[in-house]
């Protein structure tokens, strides 16, 4: 593999452009920054170099720290040595005597925007993107963008810069200051020179950001600012203690001085790095990525992705209008069908609605709306279904129903075309048994709403065709989805998965715990809602269908409540009917009604169970503990069925599809954390005090006895059992 490096042109205007490459985004790796200190101190030495262009190679700047690079360092003393490095070469940039322009096209995020405000000024195309997004991989900014931003942007718009770590294009931050002009990327490179030469020549300032102070605020306001974003970000990330340290670096710098706050940032940056915290979210960031890319016996056999030109759309309920919003939002022409004229004209209101809403928050204009829109034709009938790649099944959850829709897409697409079912429940080969397609049929399980959800399930089974499987791998990374390849079985990954996450909160209702302290453990554990409050927003009806599925096809696994159905026969059946474990009055706002108990009080005399005191005993720590262990025990048993491919996967199932937090890592990697034999004990002993619902699994079971991580693969299992023989 070739190693990053910065090259360097020295043009006979005296200006050295230095461009880093490292490509597809020019990564800061180690070898980019001991070749770009280089090149910098050759340009400082030669006399027939009076200034300095800092650019990317292709069409990016630098999209930060090479974190694959990173992700290698063990010790903190390695750590230290990269960190002075990257001192002294910011020190070296700013106070040289010849000033450097950062010439930016693409993005310039992380480490990159950090060295480019080093620069003496920023020039950049209108397809720049500018952040700094370090707060997403558990760390603060490490190349003094603590300092430097709030200098030349403000400290609010600093702030949220860093902590939502979202990028803003060119024109925000020419409005900003943050880049000093806006320029075609063909006049790129000549503007960035006669701009650092007009530094030269004393017709332009030389700003070092390190520095400014113009548009920093008063001490009272920058501290009333500074109090507010810590009692935000304990707000919206109440377990995480990075932004916390972001916010006190940037004051350090108020307070101090900015060589103050550039120490404390460095200390504050090497602590960070070996954080639990910034382990697991490097982890999500890794794991993400080999979704789509490392699917044994998928994408390592060479198939090349088959061109998808259109996609038909069966049923444009709920469901089927976000799936349809998110094809036209990435370009794709959709069929839509309905069985009247009254149903087509919801669905293609709801459509209309969804890219509406873009329109009012700014996200898109209304020219793009329109074009958006004629994206889309609504029919009755399959005549336009005979030039569609692509036909997708989202009607409601009848087996007949989709059993006759796949015989009629059979008849009326051509051959070539995948059949896809969003089912998130029914076995796809009895939906596929009216056909002679088998091979054509594929699970495309969105998440809703769709068109904002970034998860997608794509379902095999044993007879689906793999090139069928690699094209919807492809299409779902074009919609902007982050697909995982699943086996075929009642709720696939995903839900399958958390179905105990509900069981369990209900089985330690029945024992005696009471309904808002679960809830209330499983927000702080970091769940954006607990069980129960998720039950009333899907619905009972929902909840009740699922269950029944779940108790068909694993009887041996379902805690037979009967909570549920006591109070869905007083028709309480969740936020819908403004009743539901929560009361709903006004704005959707949940409020604990006392009338549960009478419910509760039923449910356990009916099934016999009797309270534990012990358990009111317990932290919201170890009752988060007993409600996700069985989920961790349901992922194993997923891994061990072969459902799910690798443990990394289920890591991104859980937090894209039902929002574990992503600090933690993901599911197995949050397990692997506690380890397998702990977990294993622990279940154990609630088995036998409790219910059978909690036995461990064979898989969470051979972990545990070979003292291997949850995550270990089949591969390292037989390595270790040979070195026992």
């Amino acid at each position: 593999m070739a190693k990053g490096r910065t090259e360097m042109e020295v043009g006979s205007d005296g200006v050295a452009v230095i461009y880093v490459a490292n490509p597809p985004v020019n990564a800061l790796s180690i070898d980019v920054l001991f070749s770009l200190k280089g090149h910098y101190e050759e340009a400082l030495r030669r006399n027939d170099v009076k200034a300095i262009v800092l650019t990317g190679s292709g069409r990016s700047f630098s999209a930060g720290l090479d974190i694959s690079a990173f992700a290698d360092i063990r010790k903190p003393e390695q750590l230290k040595d990269h960190c002075i490095l990257i001192e002294s070469m910011t020190d070296i940039f700013e106070d040289a005597g010849k000033p450097s322009v950062a010439a930016i096209d693409g993005p310039a995020l992380g480490g990159g925007l950090e060295l480019s405000m080093v620069c003496q000024a920023r020039i950049s195309t209108p397809n720049a993107q500018l952040g700094l997004t370090e707060l997403q991989f558990g760390v603060i900014p490490g190349f003094g963008g603590t300092q430097r931003l709030p200098r030349l942007v403000g400290l609010t718009k600093a702030l949220e810069m860093m902590m939502l770590s979202k990028p803003i294009n060119a024109e925000e931050a020419h409005e900003l200051g943050l880049v000093d002009a806006v320029v075609s990327p063909n006049d790129l490179l000549n503007d960035a020179r006669r701009w650092a030469l007009d530094i030269c020549e004393s017709k332009r300032p030389w700003v070092q950001a390190l520095y400014k102070t113009d548009k920093l605020e008063s001490p009272e306001v920058a501290r009333e600012i500074l109090n507010s974003a810590r009692v935000l970000s304990r707000k919206q990330a109440a377990n995480l203690q990075h932004p916390l340290v972001c916010i006190d670096a940037v004051e350090e710098g108020i307070v101090s001085g900015p060589r103050a706050g550039l120490r404390k940032e460095a200390m504050a940056f090497q602590e960070l790095f070996f954080s639990d915290t910034c382990k697991s979210l490097i982890h999500v960031f890794f794991s993400q990525r080999a979704t789509s890319k490392q699917v044994p016996g998928i994408t390592d056999l060479g198939l090349t992705p088959r061109k998808v030109s259109k996609v038909a759309i069966v049923g444009c309920g709920l469901m089927g209008s976000v799936i349809a919003t998110a094809l036209i939002l990435s370009h794709y022409p959709v069929i839509l069908k309905e069985v009247n004229e009254k149903s087509l004209n919801a669905g293609i209101d709801r459509i209309k609605e969804n890219l509406l809403s873009r329109v009012r928050k700014g996200k898109m204009t209304k020219e793009k709306y329109e074009k958006t829109l004629s994206l889309l034709t609504g029919v009755l009938d399959y005549e336009k279904f005979k030039t569609v790649d692509l036909a997708i099944e989202a009607v409601v959850e009848n087996v007949k129903l989709k059993q006759q829709i796949f015989a009629e897409l059979e008849q009326h697409c051509p051959s070539h075309c995948i059949l896809a079912t969003n089912t998130s429940t029914i076995d796809l080969n009895l939906i596929g048994e009216k056909t002679n397609s088998q091979e054509r049929i594929v699970g495309t399980h969105f998440f809703a709403p769709a068109h904002i959800m970034p998860l997608l399930e794509i379902v095999r089974t044993p007879r689906a065709s793999l090139q069928a499987v690699v094209t919807l791998l492809d299409v779902g990374k074009k919609i902007k989805k982050t697909p995982i390849v699943v086996g075929n079985c009642t709720g696939f990954a995903v839900y399958r998965m958390f179905f105990p996450y509900t069981q369990a909160a209900l089985l330690l209702v029945d024992h005696g715990m009471d309904v808002y302290k679960i809830d209330q453990a499983c927000t702080e554990f970091g769940m954006s809602i607990g069980p129960f409050r998720m039950t009333d927003l899907v619905g009972f009806g929902v909840a009740l269908a699922t269950g029944m599925q779940f108790l068909e096809n694993f009887p041996e696994l379902v805690y037979k409540l009967m909570l549920i159905p006591l109070m869905v026969e007083d028709k309480r059946t969740g936020e819908a009917s403004q009743k539901g474990f929560y009361r709903y009055e006004g704005k959707r706002k949940a409020s604990p009604d006392p009338e549960i108990m009478n419910y509760v009080n039923e449910s356990r005399r009916i099934a016999g169970a009797t309270p534990d005191p012990e358990l009111l005993k317990l932290d919201n720590s170890a009752i988060a503990e007993m409600v996700f262990f069985p989920v961790i025990n349901e992922a194993c048993r997923v891994l061990g069925e072969g459902i799910a491919f690798k443990a990394s996967d289920l890591d991104i199932a859980s937090i894209f599809g039902m929002g574990f937090p992503p600090y933690r890592g993901g599911i197995m990697h949050w397990a692997d954390s506690i380890g397998a034999r702990r977990i294993c004990t622990m279940l154990s002993e609630w088995e036998m005090k409790y219910d059978q619902f909690f036995k461990p699994c064979s898989h969470l079971l051979e972990r545990a006895g070979a003292g291997l991580p949850l995550s270990a693969s089949a591969t390292m299992m037989m390595n270790q059992a040979k070195t026992k023989m």
